[in-house]
């Protein structure tokens, strides 16, 4: 595979991994590369898909992108920037951005942008309150569908009641209904983002150009210190730490835990012991409905699933309670200085008009931008773990009657596609009726198997971070501050190490220059390897990790911009970030001392070879 002069390897010499034709065959047909795509550019997306994805999983790409397409360019109607084009190698997922270039068509889409951005921002907490509420309904509505179920004979009531529908076509209808409400939420999920980012994008483009020494960390500290509801989880295990604390039950909880037998023990221990189980019932419902991954994978189950997450963060949490050690996120410092830097670069404006509009979009900003994380409470997390455990229940329901052979269990259901699913469950619903035998046991063991290694084997090897030609320019704001794609980080990535193969470039979120030793994390479930005082490395981080910042000196990832998630959380936990530098995952070795300066956007390897595990 080579990189040519101009950029990152063309689409079309990305081959598939030997072995593994089929599995890759079986992604849906417009997700695939084709030889004009080579005309396009690509970026890996490892922001939100930074593992191999299983075919079910691959509608996490596919309704995201059908509902953001469908805003940028039909409802909202953002004048430069349409939908985003997506497509997956190897268990890769790549995407490009569609720009809008014509001058007549970007009058025409401002005038449609302004009437309807504008009607959003003149109602923003009404239309949010009621954002809210049918994001809530939603919800329900998926909890109240029955789990999947064939009886041997269908009830007497069923025709009694004058019903006469038999509970195989149950089957078809609650599946479909699932498939539909997914994709309904991610039309919830886009209605107010991309305006919340695009009152955040008017703020920094005003402060580019009134302040042209200013940098993107100074502007997006104007925004910091936010309320979301995406940090409620990580609130509500301190929350439990203190009670623990209080209780008189914090000895209990230790590292390397069984969880299941604390639970026993507190449940014996006497009344204090169940008041903290109480407490913990409190906290699950509804906030440990959080994926310990960012929402797109089946597998990164959610805390109310798997208590590890949280449970891992109680012991130190509560060593430092019981030592009188702030827990607390620096909010109030924040705000202050927030407040400090908006008055600041205010009186540098020469102007009573330039003032007024920067208090407008400041103002502006400041309403809209706790939305840009607390939706992904609501839709990345607590939706899309119910719509994962409801997909398991047609994978209990498959396993039973032997669709995955005789070892197969549930978990073989993220294997097919979404499209197969609906086949394999028809095929039963068939030999159901019928009262025949269903082809699915002679049809999909050979395949999820073939999958299963395909998945394993896609996972050893690396991918490009981008494909195609570099653009001259990276337009495209939410590209920019969403992925930190710009057109000089691109260089920066094309860079084979040789101009200084001890450093690393990225986008400066956090400031503060922190030594340690380098945690590559390249999964969810290497999170348990990060110890005391470790720099974290990985692809990307989500705020649902925001338990084990405690432990944490510094984080760096390979994606993101100024805006990211992990840009976010960072500033909000006060933690030294570095984002967006490309390849910080396969230049840093585990275990290696590198410092990080979040305030200048570098990292600097310091030690050659890593230091050993133990040492």
């Amino acid at each position: 595979m080579s990189t040519d002069a101009k950029g990152f390897p063309l689409p079309s010499s990305i081959k598939v991994v030997p072995g593994t034709e089929e599995a890759q065959a079986a992604y849906p047909y417009y997700t695939q590369f084709v030889p004009e795509d080579d005309q396009k550019f690509w970026f890996y997306n490892s922001m939100h898909f930074p593992e191999p994805m299983h075919h079910f999983d691959m509608i996490t790409a596919e309704a995201a992108y059908v509902a953001m397409g469908a805003f940028n360019t039909r409802v909202h109607v953002l004048p430069t920037a349409k939908g985003v084009d997506h497509r997956i190698i190897n268990g890769r997922v790549y995407i490009g951005g569609v720009v809008v270039t014509d001058p007549d068509e970007i009058a025409e889409r401002v005038g449609e942008f302004q009437q309807r951005a504008f009607y959003y921002y003149e109602n923003w907490e009404d239309l949010y309150a009621q954002w809210k509420d049918k994001m809530k309904a939603l919800i329900a509505e998926a909890q109240a569908l029955p789990s999947p179920a064939l009886p041997k004979y269908e009830p007497v009531e069923t025709f009694k009641e004058g019903d006469a529908v038999p509970a195989s076509h149950d089957l078809l209808k609650v599946y479909q209904q699932q498939i539909e409400g997914y994709h309904r939420m991610w039309h919830h999920h886009f209605e107010f983002l991309l305006l919340g980012y695009g009152a955040y994008m008017t703020f920094f483009e005003f402060c580019k150009k009134a302040f042209p020494e200013i940098s993107d960390q100074a502007i997006s500290r104007m925004v910091a210190g936010m309320e979301a509801e995406i940090f409620r989880p990580d609130e509500e295990v301190k929350r439990l730490a203190r009670r623990a604390v209080e209780l008189g039950v914090d000895h209990h909880f230790t590292d390397n835990m069984d969880i299941d037998q604390v639970l026993a023990d507190l449940d014996a221990v006497g009344e204090n012991g169940k008041d903290w189980l109480g407490e913990l019932e409190t906290s699950r419902d509804p906030w440990f409905n959080v994926s310990s991954g960012d929402g797109f994978y089946h597998y990164h189950r959610s805390w109310q699933d798997d208590l590890s997450l949280p449970f891992a963060a109680l012991p130190g949490y509560i060593e430092k309670i019981k030592a009188g050690t702030n827990i607390e996120r620096p909010t109030e410092q924040l705000i202050k200085e927030r407040e400090q830097l908006v008055a600041d670069y205010r009186d540098l404006l020469d102007t009573e008009e330039e003032k007024a509009a920067y208090d407008e979009l400041i103002t502006l900003a400041h309403r809209v931008f706790p939305y840009v994380e607390g939706h992904k409470f609501y839709c990345e997390h607590w939706y899309t773990n119910l719509f994962f455990n409801k997909i398991r229940e047609f994978g209990a329901l498959l396993a039973e009657h032997d669709f995955f052979g005789p070892d197969g269990r549930e978990e073989d259901v993220f294997h097919l596609t979404q499209f197969e699913l609906e086949s394999a469950i028809i095929d039963l619903m068939l030999s159901w009726g019928v009262g025949a035998e269903p082809r699915g046991p002679r049809h999909w063991p050979a395949l999820v198997a073939q999958r299963k290694a395909a998945i394993a084997e896609w996972d050893k090897h690396t991918t490009p971070p981008a494909l195609g030609n570099v653009p001259d320019a990276i337009d495209d704001p939410a590209i920019n501050m969403l992925w930190g794609i710009t057109r000089e980080n691109l260089d920066s990535w094309l860079d084979d190490g040789s101009e200084n193969e001890k450093e690393l470039k990225g986008f400066a979120a956090c400031s503060g220059v922190v030594e340690g030793v380098a945690r590559v994390v390249k999964s969810v479930s290497e999170i348990g390897r990060i110890q005391q005082g470790d720099i974290l490395v990985c692809q990307v981080t989500n705020p649902t990790w925001s338990p084990i910042f405690q432990k944490i000196g510094a984080a760096v990832s390979d994606i993101g911009g100024s805006m990211s998630h992990m840009a976010i959380v960072a500033r909000e936990y006060g933690l030294p970030a570095v984002v967006g530098t490309g390849k910080a995952t396969t230049r840093i070795k585990d275990g290696q001392r590198i410092r990080v300066d979040g305030g200048k956007g570098t990292v600097t390897i310091l030690d050659d070879e890593p230091a050993l595990e133990d040492a």
